[in-house]
């Protein structure tokens, strides 16, 4: 990597641990970032502030990995990815990222926010394939450390908000279409995926935002096809966990439905939870019921294995 690389790569991790208190960031790749461009001239990351807090991430070019460890003595083996949304413009990283890895990690599971690549053309010889790449990468890495990072290779998932849901279910049916360097020959499938109002389709009932930024307005029928992950459902696809609202507005509640008929339609098991409101964007917290969706995610791993009752 060129010294100027590295540089910017010492400068955003000093930044990512002022964002928050994970155990370590580390750079997804080791060496050359698959399909990058030389990184123009005053083109750097932006962050979000609220309340004197960075909440978001624009112009991510440097793909990193943000380890949330368990405590050793609750540490259960399993692990997640988690990608944040944003529409493929920024990366919504504390509510959708860091505030979701710390509760897993609450609960015995090591999870990693994955700060993966927005796409663009000035940084990109491909941009629509370069967040997929990072979230191939993040799970090649877990499973490659699986044994100093007491993790299960066998129990590794993907989880996604949004956009980030819809790159999580990407992964999720594309895993044997590799990106990425990989001459271990790792098997780069989810043991399962967690997919949170997420992008589904590229077809009709979709967040034109999402297509835009990631394949182009003018994308061919054969991209848009590609990247509408319900019509690449197998028997082999990882047992998935849904979340949605029926009154989302910005991501069409048919997205997560398209999703769960393709893989009853598969013989996969999966898990749909549908709430009347709560609209978009609401990661943890749906406020309009009293029903947490994550402890029903818990009872979900419990019931599949990955996590202890």
């Amino acid at each position: 990597m060129k010294k100027r690389s590295w540089l910017i790569y010492i400068c955003l991790s000093l930044m990512g641990t002022q964002l928050t208190r994970a155990q370590e960031v580390m750079a997804l790749y080791p060496g050359v970032i698959p399909g990058a461009k030389a990184t123009p001239a005053g083109y750097k990351e932006i962050p979000a502030i609220q309340d004197g807090k960075i909440t978001g991430l624009s112009k991510v070019f440097f793909p990193e990995l943000r380890i949330f460890r368990p405590a050793k003595d609750k540490a259960n083996g399993t692990a997640v990815i988690i990608c944040p949304g944003g529409g493929y413009a920024h990366l919504a990283i504390s509510h959708e990222g860091d505030e979701v890895a710390r509760r897993f990690a609450e609960k015995g599971i090591t999870a990693v926010v994955l700060k993966y690549r927005l796409p663009d053309d000035a940084i990109m010889e491909n941009k629509s394939l370069a967040p997929l790449q990072d979230a191939q990468q993040a799970i090649y890495v877990l499973r490659k450390n699986a044994a100093a990072w007491g993790v299960d290779p066998a129990k590794i998932g993907i989880m996604g908000f949004s956009a980030g849901g819809h790159l999580a279910g990407s992964l999720t049916v594309h895993y044997n279409d590799q990106q990425i360097q990989n001459t271990e020959k790792l098997n780069l499938r989810p043991d399962f995926s967690i997919l949170i109002y997420p992008v589904i389709s590229f077809g009709a009932s979709t967040h034109t935002g999402s297509v835009n930024n990631l394949i182009g307005k003018d994308a061919s029928a054969e991209k848009r096809n590609y990247f509408s992950n319900e019509l690449h459902v197998t028997p082999q696809t990882p047992r998935t966990f849904l979340v949605h609202a029926n009154d989302d507005t910005t991501v069409p509640v048919e997205n997560s439905i398209l999703f769960n008929q393709a893989l009853q339609k598969n013989g996969v098991p999966v898990e749909t939870h549908l709430y009347q409101a709560g609209g978009h964007g609401f990661g943890l917290h749906n406020r309009t019921t009293s029903e947490d969706w994550f402890v029903s995610l818990e009872n979900w791993l419990v019931e599949n294995n990955f996590l202890k009752d």
